[in-house]
């Protein structure tokens, strides 16, 4: 479908930073370059609406959110409340072959560089081992809708992270992935809650540091 292929690129564009925070997302110039209709290119902004990567303003059409510090901590604030319930679920629930993969997924991560070159950004390849990891750890829960909403929140949050430059370059995220999988293949659903929450707390913190390098691995 036109609409898929035309959300796919807008997608990726604004994740790259070619879109900046803030930035309006004109329907009748997206229609122009990607030589599409105006429904065509509504129906891909209101997809990444439903992301949140884009907003929807009061007759004023798109934007990309803005970068705030508020807007990082209500999604943090989000993710504490939610995801720590989960993967409690998720341990008491999930069966071998949940432990299987929570341990290829943290075995991926693992090897898989953190950066390629000099860019200052994580790797796609880093980036996606780290969703796969977190959602992995998660889908022992059973629930789809608590996934879905997973979903949509880690995509705000890889925004975030992805307009981010290096802050708290000590922090030990492989460390804090390990214990992670530790306490969920323990089956120590406090640990694992535990654990979870300080992890995204440390995420809060350095998208939140604006003075200092920032490390945001959450």
């Amino acid at each position: 479908m036109l609409s898929e292929q035309v959300y796919a690129r807008l997608r990726e564009a604004i994740m790259r930073g070619e879109h900046v925070p803030g930035a309006a997302l004109k329907p009748q110039d997206l229609s122009r370059e990607f030589a599409v209709s105006l429904a065509v290119v509504r129906e891909a902004l209101v997809r990444l609406v439903g992301d949140g990567l884009a907003d929807r303003l009061h007759n004023r059409g798109f934007a990309v959110p803005e970068c705030s510090d508020r807007r990082w901590q209500q999604i943090t604030e989000a993710r504490r409340a939610l995801e720590p319930v989960v993967v409690r679920m998720s341990v008491e629930r999930g069966d071998l072959e949940w432990e299987g993969r929570v341990r290829a997924a943290a075995h991926r991560l693992a090897r898989t560089p953190t950066h390629t070159g000099e860019d200052r950004h994580y790797s796609e390849e880093w980036s996606e081992a780290h969703r796969i990891f977190h959602r992995t750890l998660l889908a022992g829960c059973g629930n789809p809708v608590l996934m879905e909403t997973f979903d949509r929140m880690w995509t705000a949050s890889e925004l975030a992270r992805r307009w981010s430059s290096y802050r708290n370059p000590d922090r030990d995220a492989v460390g804090e992935h390990r214990r992670l999988e530790e306490a969920a293949l323990a089956r120590d659903a406090d640990a694992a809650a535990e654990a979870l929450t300080r992890h995204l707390t440390q995420t809060a913190t350095g998208l939140t540091e604006s003075d200092s390098p920032n490390s945001v691995q959450g």
